[in-house]
């Protein structure tokens, strides 16, 4: 990444292949997670709270397999298959550069495509859940329901007995969410939308909203919170966060809560993302990769993000 700009300032380069040192290990990469945060970042609207400045290499997160160990390593981990997160060291890559005690094995069954997949959404989608605290048989709102992350939440509740209305846009996104078992769907590019919602929860509205989207649609959803529900306010898709009113949530006791229930310590992600592969690998939930890029093509990559064309996870194949 040369410049703060749009997707042209994603160029290729080479580099030197890296040479692990204590405790580090080079991964060579079969797969590498695509987010659209990573747009924003790319665009420098994320300057305020986020230290990336160019140049740098974006991608936080990769799976592939271990190609050589530094000292202090055990050697059993060359050719293992590995999932890690990258951090500020980034993943659009062949080859990375890792701490090992970041590493983590990718269990029988699960494919370094579907583990990339995982790796953010993954414990983002766990986090989420656990602190929503759902029951069985309450309805649940996602929207955004078929990105990356809707996919793994609409997964979850149907897993947990709830009542599930995904929300997202255009034809082939709402068939693929009927097709993963959603009791309703709703396009929020239609208007009325909202209507719909109501219906299908009998006029009472969603007893949890996971907003993936933010701004006007995510607006549009906390409005049709139940009384004394929930609304997970993380996304912001459209470019910012719902623009909730504390005291309209107050009057009509609805929980909230922010961006900040999904900003892990490196510990908790790690312990989420074991868990998300591991859940995977047994069947209990299943990532949707919806389309792939070549490295080289990163750019195409970030403009099919903005542009909404994506269907599941984007990842880049180097």
């Amino acid at each position: 990444m040369t410049r703060f700009g749009g997707p042209e300032v994603l160029v290729t380069t080479q580099a030197a292949d890296p040479v692990p040192g204590p405790r580090e290990v080079v991964v060579g990469v079969e797969a590498a997670d695509v987010i659209l945060f990573e747009a924003r970042i790319r665009e420098g609207l994320a300057k305020d709270f986020m230290p990336v400045r160019p140049p740098y290499v974006p991608g936080g997160a990769v799976a592939g397999r271990v190609l050589s160990v530094g000292e202090g390593v055990e050697t059993g981990w060359i050719g293992r298959p590995v999932a890690v997160r990258t951090g500020d060291r980034g993943g659009y890559a062949e080859q990375v550069l890792v701490p090992a005690d970041a590493l983590i094995a990718v269990p029988a069954g699960l494919g370094l495509r579907e583990a990339a997949a995982l790796m953010h959404d993954g414990p983002t989608a766990l986090g989420l859940a656990e602190a929503a605290r759902t029951k069985p048989g309450e309805w649940v709102l996602v929207t955004g329901a078929a990105g990356g992350l809707g996919i793994l939440m609409v997964q979850l509740a149907l897993a947990a007995g709830e009542r599930v209305i995904a929300a997202a846009r255009g034809k082939r996104k709402l068939d693929l969410l009927l097709e993963l078992g959603a009791h309703a769907v709703v396009d929020y590019s239609l208007p009325g939308w909202e209507d719909r919602v109501r219906e299908a929860t009998g006029g009472a509205g969603p007893d949890m909203v996971y907003d993936g989207v933010g701004g006007d649609i995510g607006l549009a959803a906390f409005e049709l919170t139940a009384r004394g529900g929930q609304f997970s306010a993380h996304g912001a898709a459209t470019g910012g966060f719902a623009p909730l009113d504390p005291e309209e949530a107050r009057r009509r006791e609805v929980t909230v809560r922010g961006i900040e229930q999904v900003q892990f310590a490196p510990d908790v992600a790690e312990r989420l993302a074991e868990r998300a592969l591991s859940e995977a690998a047994a069947g209990r939930i299943r990532p949707v990769v919806g389309q792939t890029f070549p490295l080289e093509h990163a750019a195409d990559a970030h403009i099919a993000m903005e542009a909404r064309t994506v269907i599941g996870k984007t990842l880049l194949l180097p």
